[in-house]
């Protein structure tokens, strides 16, 4: 039975660590459909898995990755045929079931994405998990009636995955964007982006107030702590904010006086457990009226998977931005020449 490559993730005692390393068909997991990977991509949550740093795997050894992009090879489901090409981002994929970063794939149907028209498998995982979570979180803001004529929407941690997706589509939708970002080296591409305004947030006066004076209609926030308390009291009433990440720290200290004074609303995003209807639905989205203006530009690096642990050391270390794709094995390499 052949092999394939694949980079899995162990634990030994204390430590993490993971390799590419060859594995056998029969060590696939149990699902309808196996898929001939072709792309996958780098998320904040893949380098915490991968490294330790974050208890984000809860089965050793595994396969890591969340997403992956490719063509069916076998399905046992009738909704999808040999060759369709289809996605995968969350659910238990990279954390408790063997992920994207691998040739093969194996995954229960219920979990398969057929790619949209207008989308390759190359730009279905530039966009990945990164994407659909920009779209949750626009959508659960419209759905809360966010409009571009109420003013201002700040994306916080505006260079990575989900900050540099959100800022293009917001923009091509019509609204005044307002990027935060310290890497003053991003700030001329998130302009291209369709940014009106940069602000570096460590030169930031927070303020002490319950209430400061409102300034945003809306926010996309990747950071929480301090700079999401920040947004809490300086959105003005009836505004919402989308809580997506927490890489400035996880607890959030501030009043109830921006909800009960301001109608203020705080949206939670997970794109992990999007309901499935929900994700298909985002998915037509991010191909048509959310596809962003700049979709093949938002890739900062193409790797394969041996260079995947530089990736996430750098990720780790605030060194990256935009989105890192993953090249997987022969059929992501034809699909790159196609591109």
């Amino acid at each position: 039975m052949a092999g394939f490559r694949a980079f899995r993730i162990h634990r030994e005692g204390a430590s993490v660590r993971g390799a590419v390393e060859v594995l056998d068909e029969n060590e696939l997991p149990g699902g309808e459909v196996s898929i001939r990977a072709e792309w996958s991509s780098v998320n904040y949550k893949d380098a915490l898995a991968a490294t330790g740093a974050g208890k984000i795997i809860r089965e050793f050894p595994l396969v890591g990755g969340i997403d992956v992009a490719g063509t069916v090879g076998s399905s046992s489901d009738p909704r999808l045929a040999e060759g369709d090409a289809v996605l995968v981002t969350g659910y238990d994929l990279g954390v408790a079931h063997d992920g994207g970063y691998a040739e093969r794939v194996r995954v229960p149907a219920e979990w398969v994405v057929p790619v949209p028209d207008g989308l390759s498998t190359f730009q279905a995982m530039v966009l990945g998990t990164a994407g659909l979570t920009a779209a949750i979180c626009i959508q659960r803001m419209e759905d809360n009636g966010q409009q571009p004529e109420q003013g201002p929407v700040a994306v916080t941690g505006a260079t990575g995955g989900v900050g540099s997706i959100a800022v293009d589509i917001l923009a091509g939708l019509g609204y005044e964007v307002t990027a935060l970002s310290r890497k003053s080296d991003q700030h001329a591409r998130l302009r291209e982006l369709g940014a009106s305004e940069i602000l570096d947030p460590t030169m930031l006066d927070l303020g002490t107030h319950p209430l400061e004076n409102g300034i945003w209609a809306g926010a996309i926030d990747n950071v929480g702590g301090d700079l999401l308390a920040w947004l809490t009291r300086t959105t003005k009433p009836w505004g919402n904010i989308a809580s997506v990440g927490l890489a400035g720290g996880a607890e959030l200290h501030t009043t109830v006086m921006p909800f009960i004074l301001r109608g203020v609303s705080l949206l939670g995003v997970t794109s992990s457990g999007c309901p499935t209807a929900l994700r298909h639905r985002l998915w037509k989205r991010l191909a048509t009226d959310l596809r962003p203006r700049h979709l093949d530009s938002l890739v900062s690096e193409i790797v394969g998977l041996d260079d995947l642990p530089r990736v996430f050391d750098a990720m780790l270390q605030g060194k990256t931005h935009g989105r890192t794709v993953v090249r997987i094995g022969v059929r992501g390499q034809e699909s790159e020449a196609r591109e």
